[in-house]
Order: structure tokens, then sequence, then C-alpha cells
């Protein structure tokens, strides 16, 4: 009988690789909330200049985030890692010490370099039981947002006492405590989880690309993160005008984050409890869009803007919860690697063309012009999502088999096929691995791994 929790390797593994997430998106995220603000004295100082140093980093991870993956499959997970964070570490302090917003931006370009995120998923993989895997990649997921979390409120309270050089310095000192977190917490292992299930593989890319199932679900995560990062260009100047000094925004954000997460875990139960996961879903892209018209019509109220921001992290968080795991649910079997680099590669860009959007809109149309706009991008990815397919009985199983030959492969495919709730087979001979792709409401995993056991 295997058991049905993490063992001790995989809860350490799990754990110390959520620490090493959470230090680097903190360090990303701490910046987001006071640039506007605090990098005023920074020479060359412009509102569509602090669009590109907060949104750089974007761009070069999405330029490099499949590349480090793939390199990681060849030379192995903590070289690409260890190499990211040390790249990570010089780009933090290379914005530490400049005393231009141009500085800064190479130095944020120089942050997103460093892209470890899918090497960190792959090791975490290796490490993990399949029928695990899902937990340790949840514990990471729930790391990144108490670190978005934890960042907007240690932005404001931090930037006053040290400043953004504190700040970068703070990040260069936790990317560096992750390379030791991973030596010294993470086990080597010699054992690869499935390329299919951690990193892309280029032949399928293009296909992934075109998949509507998908395409919907990036276009998502582009839009949702350009819309982050756009409103918090503007967001703090937006605030300071409304006489809220820069060291008390967090009184905002706080409570705002504290009570969002509240909301969002009843709702995220009810939708996986009661099969309504597009519903909510589309619920919560609508509320984005009704946060964001509040805050346009409102700009002038505190009250009002606090509703439009609790409103606004509501949706967020269940959004940012939610999209990966319906890419992991739809991605075709044998295919989640790929799909994730994709989806990972329109949320990056998302952040930088967010940047870029922040800083132009607000020079041209100002704060509650730009919560306009964004309300708008809301409606539009309403339009865009309302076709989905509701990913809540999809799941792909990853399984183990002594696949003889081709023919052997095609054999064991049709037999698989015939079980109910069956939905795709993709045999890898070389891997000896077999990813089934299910209904899981009316799929047995038992009679499946009966007929593999055969072999």
């Amino acid at each position: 009988m295997q058991s049905d929790a993490l063992n001790p390797i995989e809860k350490r593994t799990a754990i110390a690789l959520s620490l090493v997430f959470a230090l680097r998106m903190l360090g990303l995220f701490m910046i987001i909330p006071v640039f506007a603000i605090y990098g005023q004295d920074l020479i060359g100082y412009s509102p569509l200049w602090v669009g590109f140093a907060i949104g750089a980093y974007g761009l070069t991870q999405a330029l490099l985030q499949i590349p480090a993956g793939m390199l990681s499959d060849r030379y192995g997970r903590r070289p690409i890692i260890f190499s990211g964070l040390v790249i990570f570490a010089l780009g933090s302090l290379l914005a530490a010490y400049s005393d231009s917003v141009y500085g800064v931006t190479a130095g944020r370009a120089l942050q997103g370099a460093g892209a470890i995120a899918s090497a960190v998923l792959a090791l975490a993989a290796d490490v993990t039981r399949q029928e695990q895997r899902a937990k340790a990649m949840g514990m990471i997921g729930v790391s990144i947002g108490l670190a978005f979390a934890v960042a907007m409120v240690a932005g404001p309270i931090l930037a006053p006492i040290i400043g953004l050089h504190g700040l970068f310095l703070i990040t260069a000192v936790g990317a560096l405590s992750a390379i030791v977190i991973i030596h010294f917490m993470v086990p080597h292992v010699i054992s690869r989880a499935p390329r299919g299930e951690t990193v892309a593989i280029p032949a399928l890319l293009g296909k992934l690309a075109k998949d509507p199932q998908l395409l919907r679900l990036n276009a998502g995560i582009f839009i949702l993160h350009m819309t982050l990062t756009a409103m918090f260009v503007v967001l703090p100047l937006q605030l300071q005008k409304m006489q809220l000094a820069a060291e008390t925004h967090w009184y905002l954000y706080l409570p705002a984050l504290l009570i969002s997460f509240m909301l969002i875990i009843p709702m995220l139960i009810i939708a996986a409890r009661k099969d309504m996961n597009r519903q909510f879903y589309l619920f919560a892209i609508l509320l984005m869009a009704v946060s964001l018209l509040a805050m346009a019509i409102t700009s002038q109220s505190l009250i009002a803007m606090f509703i439009g921001l609790l409103l606004y992290f509501t949706a967020f968080n269940f959004l940012e919860a939610s999209l990966p795991a319906f890419i992991s649910m739809l991605s075709p079997a044998g295919a989640k690697g790929s799909a994730m680099g994709i989806y990972s590669t329109y949320q990056f860009l998302g952040a930088f063309c967010g940047g870029i959007l922040g800083g132009l809109s607000y020079k041209l149309v100002g704060s509650s012009g730009l919560f306009l706009c964004l309300a708008g991008l809301m409606l539009l990815w309403l339009l865009i999502s309302w076709q989905m397919h509701n990913p809540s009985k999809i799941r792909t199983h990853t399984c183990t088999a002594d696949i003889q030959d081709e023919k052997h492969g095609a054999l064991l495919t049709e037999e698989l096929l015939t079980l109910d709730g069956v939905l795709e087979v993709v045999i890898i001979i070389e891997e000896q691995t077999v990813y089934i792709k299910v209904n899981s409401q009316v799929f047995a995993l038992n009679k499946a791994q009966e007929i593999l056991a055969k072999t």
C-alpha cells in the first residue's frame, strides 16, 4: 500500500523549494508597490521608465524560461538553478547600486534572466512520487501567493527605512540564501520525472500554442499579469494624491489581502466540490472588471478604493490559483511540461507589457483612465473565456510500464482506450512512460494499472 501523504524526503523537498520560490518572488514583488514613489530621486525618472523598470524582469523571464528548463534536462537541475540564482543576485546588486532608472531597469532585466522557475518545478517533480506530485506543486503555488501578500505589505513598510537600495540588497541576500537551502535541504536524486511532466519539448510547442482551450488560458494569464503590473505603476501615485503617505499604503493592502484570502477559500472549495470551476472562473474575471471600474470612478475616496482593492485581490488570488491547475488539467497527455512552459512565457510577457501600458497610460489618461482601460481588458478576457471547457473532471495520470516496442505500445494503447473515462493515451517508449488523460469521475486507475502490470 502506498501512503497518501508526502514522505519525509518529499515533504522536506517541497518545503525547501517553496522557500526558494518565496524568497525569489518576494524580492521581485516588494518593488512593485513602492518603486513609483521611492524611485523619484533616480536620474531619468518618469512614469514610463517606472513601467519599464517594474516590468523589465518579465521580458527576460519570458525569453529564457523554456530554454532554462531544457538546459536543466540536459545538464542537471542544480547547476541551472544555482546559476540562475547567482544571476538573480547580480541583477539585484546592479539595481541596488544604480543611481539612475536606466540602471535599475537593467538590474531588473538581469534578475529576470535568472529564469529558474521551470527548473525548480522539474526538480520538485524528480524528487516526488507521481501520486504525490500535485501536493508538492500545490505547496509551491501557495508559497508564491504568500510571497505576493507579504511583499505588498513589506515593501511599503521597509522602503521608508532602507530605501530601494535596501530592498534590492535584501533581494540579493534572499537569492544567495536560496542556494544554501537547496544545497542542504534538497536531496540529490538520480531519477528523473518523465520529460512530458516537467520541461518543454520543442516538437510540441507549435501544436500547443494553437490549442484553443490552452490559448484561452494563456491569454488569461497574460491579461492578469499585465493588469497587475500596470495598476501598480500608477496606484501608489494615486494613493499619494489622496493624502495617504507612502509609508502607510500597507494600511490598505494588508486588510484587503487578508480578507481576500478568507473569501477565496470557500470559492475554491465550492468550485472543486460542485464541479463549477468554469463558473467561478468567469465570475472572478467579472469581479475584477467591477473592481477596476470602482477604482476608476471613485478615485478620490479611500473607503471606495479599499473596497475596490479588496474585490481586486479576491479576484486576482482566485485566478492566480486556478489558472495553473486548469492548464495542468486541459493540457494533452504527456505535454504538461510544454504547456506550462508556454503558459509561463505568456505570464511574464504580460508583466512586461503591463509595465509599458501603465507608464504610457498614466501620462496620457491618468490613473482613472488606466483603470477604465484595464476594466475593458477584463471584459475582453471574459468574452475570450466564455467557450472554455469545464476542467473539473479532467485529470492526467502518469504510469510506468515495461514497453517492449512500438507494436506492444500500440496494443497497450488500444486496451487502455477501452476503459471507461479514458480520453487520450500517450506512450513514450524511450522513457517507459504511459500518460492517460481521463474523466476522473468514471475512470478507475486500478484497472489501468492491472493492464500495465500484465506487461
